[in-house]
């Protein structure tokens, strides 16, 4: 027998309509969190250094970065190429063209004050000079160099010291890098400067021919919140390394564990909201570096002296970033297995997992 209730009229018009609308917003807002990100048309790729272990050079990562379907690849180190000769480095370029990838490149550290300063390739002077060849000849826009690390700021004169040095330097490649049209760009590094100083750095030596990589993990190295660093750094991006982190109070202050994309405390969806906004055309390069914990002393009172300008605001928001996250433990290879083989397996796993997340929770890449 057919109940009375579903053949008779006993439901008002507004329970009706009201049963309805929440129907029709429920359906929608299913419908919704199927349905794929919309697409931020910022071009996706991965830094070489996010899979070291493998110690591939330009040909094999130009490979890699296909099999991954990005649109663009971080060559951050002069090592990897066979040769810096023509014929070589047009056979990188071709080979990257066909796979449909756009090169940055970039190399190490060009203050010869630095205690990262390697002479491997000449003098300051010299070494910037051929990053910009090589930049110019594989069709790289910029060129990546950083100042340093951390220690440097413990030197005499500061970190103030090691960037008069550094402006120098860059400033003898103003010509060469104008009309190679390569724009130099400078690197938060490993703790040495903050996005204040990395910006003037670049004021002093010139935006018409400098500017900046953006790295978001170690801004956090420097009690930077990644988009804070971001609004100083954005008008002067020209290229980036990016990877989220994890960030917990510890026993003498906070502990940084850089993760893959999306297991970090990162807000990367808000991230790259502004990203866009500050950013347009720049190329988000993914970076992973993951697995190790790094802590930040900062309630030892000896630990400010190489901090002596950091804002009040700038360390509260750190300070409250550290507080939302949770203690983990660093990677460790599984019992039994090679050490080498363990870190390639699990390096090649982070940026994988990054790129796809990427892709389908933020909506990056062409």
């Amino acid at each position: 027998m057919i109940s009375r209730n579903l053949i008779e009229p006993n439901i008002n018009r507004r329970t009706f309509l009201q049963t309805t609308t929440a129907a029709i917003l429920g359906a929608t807002v299913a419908v919704a969190a199927d349905s794929p990100p919309p697409r931020r048309r910022i071009k996706l790729g991965l830094d070489n250094f996010s899979v070291r272990a493998m110690g591939w050079k330009a040909p094999a990562l130009i490979d890699y970065a296909a099999s991954l379907q990005t649109d663009s690849l971080f060559i951050s180190d002069l090592n990897a190429f066979d040769s810096f000769d023509d014929k070589h480095l047009a056979e990188v370029k071709s080979r990257a063209a066909d796979k449909g990838l756009q090169i940055h490149l970039g190399t190490w550290s060009v203050c010869p004050s630095s205690k990262t300063f390697n002479p491997k390739w000449g003098t300051a002077e010299e070494h910037l000079a051929l990053g910009i060849r090589v930049a110019k000849a594989l069709g790289s826009p910029v060129l990546r160099v950083i100042l340093g690390n951390g220690e440097d700021r413990k030197s005499p004169g500061g970190i103030e010291a090691r960037i008069a040095d550094t402006v120098k330097v860059l400033k003898t490649a103003r010509s060469k890098a104008l009309d190679a049209g390569v724009k130099i760009a400078m690197e938060n590094h490993a703790g040495d400067m903050q996005a204040t100083e990395v910006a003037q750095l670049i004021e002093a030596a010139g935006k018409d021919y400098v500017g900046a990589n953006m790295d978001s993990g170690n801004a956090v190295w420097t009690m930077e919140d990644p988009l804070a660093s971001l609004e100083v750094l954005g008008p002067y991006v020209v290229t980036t390394s990016l990877r989220d982190s994890a960030i917990w109070e510890s026993a003498n202050g906070a502990t940084v564990q850089w993760t893959a994309m999306g297991d970090g405390i990162i807000d990367l969806k808000r991230y790259f909201d502004r990203f866009a906004e500050l950013c347009p055309g720049v190329p988000v390069h993914i970076e992973t570096i993951s697995g190790f914990n790094r802590e930040i002393p900062y309630l030892n009172p000896d630990f400010w002296k190489a901090w002596p300008n950091v804002k009040a605001q700038d360390f509260a928001r750190f300070v409250a970033l550290a507080r939302k996250g949770k203690p983990r433990g660093p990677f460790k290879a599984p019992e039994g297995k090679d050490r080498k083989l363990a870190e390639q397996e699990y390096q090649k796993a982070e940026i994988d997992k990054s790129i796809r997340f990427c892709k389908e929770t933020l909506g990056l890449g062409e």
